[in-house]
């Protein structure tokens, strides 16, 4: 395993008194693709936005380290520039975060243009990366507004915008939900591609572990704002460490069965005003629940894959 290129250590994340993230510990090691999964309102994209350090109403706790920089000590205006430089965001709406007012090729060159090139050179190395991410007569296109695109090419646009300063850490935040499986899959096979090529490190966020596996190193389970199992994808989908992700596992449609009901998890994620201060979050719709699991939130243990999982049935006779 590489390097570290960002280590968070017990982030917690507050808004309005209500804790949407507790004690978060993930490393993405340089060059590594994660998977951060889970249900909605697990707390995946509230964790990307407070990597990103974007909403400024959200109060942040812990440690997040970048390429060894502390993240939360930064000023507003240095995380302009990591955000510029460094790190780059591809959000799930494509539509909602291209500027309806300006041409796709002058969004793409706009980071360029703040880290300094010239309004020539910049437009110049816009149309490369949107010819680089498939975007067919590129040089005509970059004219174009985002409503004269699909939502398969505003998506390229998007991840153009997050490319073209060459960051070293690409988050992608649910970049497949608005988009037809075709396109998906175009989306997905572009960013394996274009990840590979310039060895870009990536964390995509998600909820449909369908996607994962053939895409991702290692994946990391979040519930109720906690993370709850973390291992190689291969270990993942052959031996879930966790009861919540082999729910997840069992949802998801195979090809390579016979059609069958597939099997959901009963209940829902709590609110999080309603979590547990002092048990599993998941206990109520775990199988496997013990009688410790209501009593004592599980600390994480190191997996036979080397991951970590928070369970207290982990390795019993119960769920081996």
């Amino acid at each position: 395993m590489t390097e570290p290129l960002m280590e968070v250590t017990r982030l917690g994340v507050t808004a309005g008194g209500t804790r949407l993230v507790e004690d978060l510990d993930l490393t993405v090691h340089r060059g590594e693709r994660l998977a951060l999964v889970g249900e909605s309102g697990s707390g995946k994209s509230v964790t990307a936005r407070a990597l990103m350090r974007l909403d400024p109403g959200l109060r942040l706790s812990g440690s997040v380290r970048f390429a060894g920089e502390e993240l939360l000590a930064k000023s507003e205006a240095e995380m302009r520039r990591v955000r510029r430089d460094s790190m780059g965001m591809v959000f799930q709406d494509p539509l909602g975060s291209l500027d309806p007012l300006m041409t796709v090729g002058e969004q793409v060159a706009e980071p360029l243009r703040l880290g300094g090139l010239s309004k020539k050179a910049a437009r110049v190395r816009a149309v490369e990366v949107l010819d680089e991410l498939g975007v067919a007569n590129a040089a005509t296109r970059a004219g174009g507004y985002p409503h004269e695109f699909s939502g398969g090419m505003r998506q390229r646009v998007v991840i153009g915008i997050a490319l073209a300063a060459e960051p070293e850490l690409l988050i992608a935040d649910e970049p497949t939900t608005a988009l037809d499986v075709r396109v998906q899959e175009q989306v997905l096979t572009l960013l394996d591609r274009v990840s590979r090529e310039r060895g870009l490190t990536v964390l995509l966020i998600t909820h449909d572990l369908g996607i994962v596996a053939g895409f991702a190193d290692r994946v990391a389970v979040m519930y109720a704002g906690r993370k709850v199992h973390d291992d190689p994808v291969g270990a993942t989908f052959a031996g879930p460490a966790h009861p919540y992700t082999a729910g997840l596992l069992t949802a998801v449609p195979r090809i390579d069965r016979r059609p069958r009901r597939l099997t959901t998890i009963p209940g829902a994620p709590p609110h999080p005003r309603h979590r547990p201060a002092a048990a599993c979050a998941f206990a109520p719709r775990c199988p496997h629940r013990k009688e410790v699991c209501g009593v004592e939130i599980p600390p994480a243990r190191p997996t036979t894959a080397g991951g970590s999982v928070a369970c207290h049935v982990y390795g019993t006779e119960v769920f081996a």
